[in-house]
């Protein structure tokens, strides 16, 4: 039996021309700034997202970090959505390595809107209180299904994040899927942030690795700060080569996604016993409630007959789509998740 693995799109597998990519990479230090292969990945990701320079860095996490850390220091607040990846997901790296605060804003849709930016921004002559620094947006937003910020939102929060002397960092993890979802180039998307940092490693199906873009001296700062988190890599250009064609060859086809999504949400909402909200799905993630079973029941029964996927709460499940499943794989999910209900 052939596995259907709809838990995340990081399970994804690099390309053959990946592969012959990474083997053939001339390769240098990175530490000591001489691998062709990074620098040329750094200098494409900075010219698709508008930017002047980037950093090749581990992951998201490690590139949110690092965007955090040049915003913002010991003792600052910064502001983000309640249900952002920054928030629940990075193991508080802002408040451990930084001393930052994350000043939590709950939204509909994880769009902020510049009145709830305004509501929490801190008074910048009250000794009781942080200074406010930087606003956070995630886009696409994960925990709000996949959700695209139209670009006039976008343009909204990051307008006035600026006009109140605050920066501005996206996680645009999956950035690539925001563009094609709003029809928009990835560096229009970009624009109205300081820093973004997308990943390699999810809908692109790179092995390793995410970008941080942004102002050169920024990003000047953020390498010293790699450094001391230990991320300092060598001839990182065996990994740098598969994001070059990723970016070259990967990025279109993240439309296959978003159609596979939209058909397995459509095939979803039709089912007794399942909530799906068809108006959160724009990209390439399925969230659904269950009104019978359990998350943890449904998955396992799922797993028996041979599709795997995640929750987020005991009646919440997330599916996601990805490179490597088929409209015929999609086609076979549904028949699963309806065998696992009835069941």
């Amino acid at each position: 039996m052939t596995e259907i693995d709809l838990r995340s799109d990081t399970v994804t597998l690099p390309t053959e021309a990946m592969l012959q990519a990474m083997a053939s990479a001339p390769l240098g230090d990175d530490v000591f700034g001489d691998d062709p292969t990074v620098r040329l990945l750094e200098e494409t990701a900075a010219e698709r997202l508008g930017k002047e320079a980037a950093l090749f860095v581990a992951s998201g996490t490690m590139g949110n970090l690092l965007g955090v850390l040049v915003s913002a220091r010991s003792g600052q607040e910064i502001i983000a959505e309640a249900f952002s990846h920054l928030f629940l997901n990075e193991a508080a790296g802002a408040a451990v390595v930084g001393g930052i605060q994350v000043r939590q804003v709950t939204t509909e849709r994880g769009v902020l809107a510049p009145e709830q930016i305004l509501a929490v921004l801190r008074p910048s002559n009250d000794v009781h209180q942080p200074l406010s620094v930087a606003v956070v947006i995630e886009n696409t937003h994960n925990r709000h299904g996949g959700l695209a910020w139209p670009l006039a939102d976008l343009r909204r929060a990051g307008e006035t994040a600026h006009a109140h002397g605050l920066a501005v960092h996206m996680d645009g993890a999956r950035i690539f899927n925001a563009a094609i979802a709003t029809g928009a180039a990835a560096r229009d998307v970009a624009e109205v942030a300081d820093t973004v940092t997308f990943c390699l490693s999810k809908g692109l199906s790179c092995p390793v690795g995410s970008l941080l873009c942004g102002p050169a001296s920024k990003i000047a700062e953020a390498r010293k700060w790699r450094k001391m988190l230990g991320g300092g890599w060598r001839q990182a250009g065996v990994l740098a080569a598969a994001g070059l064609v990723a970016l070259d060859t990967m990025v279109d086809r993240l439309a296959e996604d978003h159609e596979n999504a939209r058909t397995l949400a459509e095939g979803l909402a039709e089912l007794d016993g399942v909530e799906c909200d068809l108006t959160r799905v724009q990209t390439n993630i399925v969230f659904f409630r269950l009104t019978g079973p359990s998350s943890a029941d449904f998955l396992a029964a799922c797993a028996k007959l041979g599709l795997r996927g995640g929750a987020s709460s005991p009646d919440r499940v997330r599916f996601v789509t990805h490179h490597g499943i088929t409209g015929a794989d999609i086609k076979q999910a549904l028949t699963i998740c309806r065998d696992a209900l009835s069941s």
